[in-house]
């Protein structure tokens, strides 16, 4: 057993880490009552598939057809015995025979009480068994009186046969219920061998369960060192990942830093670029209503002159004596009252400029401050450079840091090989070699013993053919010879052999029927309650929870168990528990619980919990007040902006002239009513003229009004636009520099709690990657590492070939051997009273006339011999 305690200490060792490398970081989190957010979560490493086992064993069975008979007996044990599983009276009697069984303890009113109550649970057995073994001494005590009253002819063994009206009825009731019994009989044989084939054919197939099970224990000796190993291995994988993050500590704590200043520092660079964006649009808006205001006032006047030149020249053509006409004179009428129409319509003439706004935001515009701003931009993003440069001291350590690690390897595979668990193993596989050695060397005298075994019960099945046999000829002479006119003492031979069979059966019947119940009662008390007591509890796990019962075995020892395995009985581990975990082949160290058994603390605080890389990481100090977000001169020009006047333009005023027409009326309109009139009135020089001042008017309207409309959407836009960006323009650029202030406050004043708090979470990923190695190993241990399903296989291998192959095997043999031997006693009666009809008597009834002097005739019957001749 020394094997198995290196391996359980070894395991429990790995299995223990998992909940020491917890505990650091749990502590960590409540000592920091100023933790602002929970560390970041640690990237998974991917420590691979340790090496699985492979087990060839399949403890299933089933039984085929013979799983009906097994289903007959277990009903006829069931009905035998129905009680339950008597657990705890069990558990009672061994617990009142810790020091051997005394008989005087048993005399005591707890101890009688505990008997009856056995008796009361055997009860049925006790009951059958009494049954069998009153046939056993009445059968033969029944067949030697049965022979001397025959000897006396009496029972029947008078040669005579009175003769009856329903001689044929009765006969044929006995040959049909003989017949029932043979078959019922044959039936008892048949099930019986097959019990008796089914148990030889399998107890040959056990060797295959033998090898398959210590194969199976091979490979969990081979393969457990290697899975070890594997595990051992992995540790190297968390230890690179640590090494690679503390060679990159700059990017790393810089980055993490930097994330947690940009949710501050960003967003208020991101609003100041906005606004110098801005800047640059309000010059352009700017620029914009300039020109297009020196445009409309240009064109304005330019408008006026030639709209009221060309309404002079139409109201001269309207004058012409031609219009006095009486048809024309309305038409001229008409057009004479819209010449009113031709003039302006906004007036941009009073507007005020805006040079003095432009000429302020093109001063302000001299400073680049998109430029200034990047530099802060620049200067915040080179945060991790900052840290790297700042953190020299770690890189200048990452080489002690490293030879940490490369110990805390060394002391962990020291620790492994400190175990000869691989030698142990290696003994454990030679072990199990001899052992299956030694156990094939029986397989001959098993067979042997089974042939035996197999030509007894057939040597007690031959006893009940024997009897079939003079059953079944006797049944079939007496049959065929049976002659309906012969009298009883004139049958003919044929007939009087079957007699002889049948009585040569009962003959055997009485000689073997008291041997054959002897050896169903034996078999029916042994094999009935293994079945009960052993494989129907087996089954259900109740067997387990005797032996789990806690102080079964001693009042101071509490688990059987663990006090076995460990010499530690208060382990909560019981046969139950571990048989589950190993039927759902879990690994030995979550079904035995060595989690329980040793303490490694100081192991594993010695290892990866190092105080001395823990003070590498105190020494890390981070200054951040060279960061500068915006320069001097960045916040003049936002102030500068905010002050340049374009807030105090006048928008109302433009907005309201730029949304006036340019003319009193649509001069395109105009023209196209001129000349549908000009198209009313007759031909001529009138007609001809106002055609002419519809197209002047229509030139008007593209080289004036066209360029001034454009102007004045131009205008629209900036206006609006202006209007927009000096809306509350002082107290956004306040809000702005107040931004800035506040993130360079929080940079100035707050970075180094922020760097104490992102180095606490730095280390904290490094301790995660520790983490994520023993919470590998724990899970690999429960569920990977040492699967013992090759344990709850061999309990299954046992109960299948224990109860399955044998005890299944022998309760069918006794029931179908105990089937026969119980209608034996029908068969005798039945073949006494058939016999009678069948033999040929010495004597028969004769009837004679007794008055020869009277017509009656008068018949009675007297007792005549055959004759001599007769018998030819």
């Amino acid at each position: 057993m020394l094997w198995t305690r290196w391996l359980a200490l070894l395991l429990c060792w790995w299995g223990s880490a998992s909940g020491q490398y917890q505990q650091p970081n749990q502590g960590d989190s409540r000592a920091d009552p100023h933790r602002q957010r929970s560390a970041p979560p640690v990237e998974p490493l991917d420590f691979g598939f340790v090496p699985a086992a492979v087990y060839d064993t399949h403890a299933y069975y089933e039984p085929g057809t013979m799983g009906l008979l097994f289903h007959m007996v277990h009903a006829f044990l069931y009905v035998v015995q129905p009680n339950s599983f008597p657990k705890d009276l069990i558990v009672k009697v061994i617990q009142q025979n810790m020091g051997g069984i005394i008989l005087e303890e048993w005399r005591k009113p707890d101890n009688v009480v505990l008997l009856l109550e056995a008796f009361y649970y055997e009860l049925g057995f006790l009951v059958c068994a009494a049954i069998g073994v009153l046939f056993v001494v009445l059968v033969p005590v029944l067949g030697l009186c049965f022979c001397i009253c025959r000897c006396c002819e009496n029972c029947g063994g008078e040669m005579h046969q009175r003769q009856r009206k329903n001689a044929d009825c009765r006969r044929g009731f006995f040959t049909a219920t003989l017949i029932a019994t043979t078959v019922f009989i044959v039936l008892g044989v048949i099930v019986a061998y097959a019990a008796n084939h089914n148990m030889s054919s399998h107890i040959k197939s056990t060797r295959r369960f033998i090898n398959t099970n210590i194969r199976d224990l091979k490979t969990f000796a081979n393969n457990t060192p290697a899975q070890i190993e594997y595990m051992t291995a992995q540790y190297t994988t968390a230890k690179n990942k640590v090494l690679s993050e503390l060679d990159n500590i700059g990017p790393l704590l810089g980055g993490r830093i930097h994330s947690q200043l940009e949710k501050e520092v960003v967003p208020s660079l991101d609003t100041a670029l906005r606004m110098a964006g801005a800047m640059r649009e309000t010059k352009e808006a700017l620029e914009n209503v300039s020109s297009s205001l020196q445009v409309l006032q240009e064109g304005t006047n330019k408008l006026r002159e030639s709209l009221s030149t060309e309404r002079a020249s139409l109201s001269n053509t309207l004058s012409d004596p031609a219009c006095t006409n009486g048809a024309v004179s309305a038409s001229c009428n008409a057009i004479r009252s819209t010449l009113f129409q031709l003039g302006i319509n906004a007036d941009f003439s009073k507007l005020p400029d805006v040079d003095y706004a432009l000429e302020n935001v093109q001063t302000v515009l001299k400073t680049d401050l998109s430029n200034i701003i990047q530099k802060g931009y620049l200067s915040f993003n080179d945060t991790p450079k900052l840290v790297k440069e700042q953190t020299k001291n770690i890189a200048a350590a990452l080489p002690r840091v490293k030879g940490m690690l490369d110990k805390i390897g060394s002391e962990i595979n020291s620790f492994a090989k400190m175990f000869p668990v691989e030698a142990s193993l290696a003994n454990f596989t030679v072990f199990l070699s001899q052992g299956q050695k030694n156990i094939e060397s029986y397989y001959g005298q098993i067979d042997q013993i089974d042939f035996y075994r197999w030509i007894g019960c057939v040597a007690v099945l031959c006893m009940v053919v024997l009897i079939l046999s003079f059953n079944i000829l006797g049944l079939l002479c007496g049959t065929c010879g049976y002659d309906r006119q012969a009298t009883p003492t004139t049958r003919g031979c044929l007939s009087n052999t079957g007699g002889n069979l049948l009585m040569a059966g009962v003959g055997f019947s009485f000689i073997f029927a008291w041997v054959l119940m002897a050896i169903v009662t034996a078999l029916f008390v042994v094999g009935g309650n293994v079945e009960k007591m052993l494989c129907e509890p087996l089954a259900s796990r109740q067997l387990f929870q005797i032996i789990d019962t806690p102080f079964l075995v001693h009042p101071a020892k509490k688990n059987f168990l663990p006090g076995m395995l460990f010499q530690n009985p208060n382990i909560d581990l019981t046969l139950g528990s571990m048989y589950r975990e190993c039927y759902d082949n879990n690994g030995l160290y979550h079904a035995l619980q060595l989690e329980t058994m040793f303490n490694i603390n100081s192991f594993l605080n010695r290892t990866v919990y190092n105080k001395d890389l823990a003070k590498v990481f105190e020494s890390v100090q981070v200054d951040l007040q060279d960061v500068t977000l915006l320069e001097h001169a960045g916040r003049d020009n936002l102030i500068n902006f905010a002050n340049a006047g374009i807030g105090i333009i006048d928008y109302e005023a433009y907005l309201a002239e730029v949304n006036k027409g340019v003319t009193l009326v649509d001069l395109l309109t105009f023209s196209t009513d001129l000349e549908g009139q000009a198209d009313q009135l007759p031909r001529g020089a009138l007609e001809n003229a106002l055609k002419g001042h519809a197209s002047s008017i229509r030139q008007i309207h593209r080289e004036l009004v066209v360029p001034m409309e454009q102007a004045m959407s131009t205008m629209s836009q900036s206006i609006k636009q202006l209007q927009k960006t000096s809306s509350d323009l002082p107290v956004k650029v306040t809000n702005i520099l107040s931004a800035i202030d506040a993130a360079e406050y929080l940079i100035s004043n707050n970075a180094s709690h922020l760097v104490q708090q992102e180095t606490k979470n730095y280390v904290q990923g490094l301790v995660g990657y520790f983490k994520q190695y023993t919470d590998w190993v724990h899970n690999s241990l429960t569920a990977e590492v040492a699967q013992c399903k090759p344990i709850s296989n061999i309990v299954d291998s046992m109960e299948i070939v224990g109860c399955s192959f044998i005890a299944d095997s022998v309760n069918t043999f006794w029931f179908g051997l105990g089937l026969c031997s119980i209608l034996l006693l029908p068969s005798i009666i039945v073949s006494i009273k058939l016999a009678k009809y069948y033999r040929r008597m010495d004597t028969e009834d004769v009837f004679e006339d007794v008055s020869p002097y009277s017509d009656t005739l008068i018949r009675f019957p007297r007792a005549s011999a055959p004759s001599i001749c007769s018998d030819r």
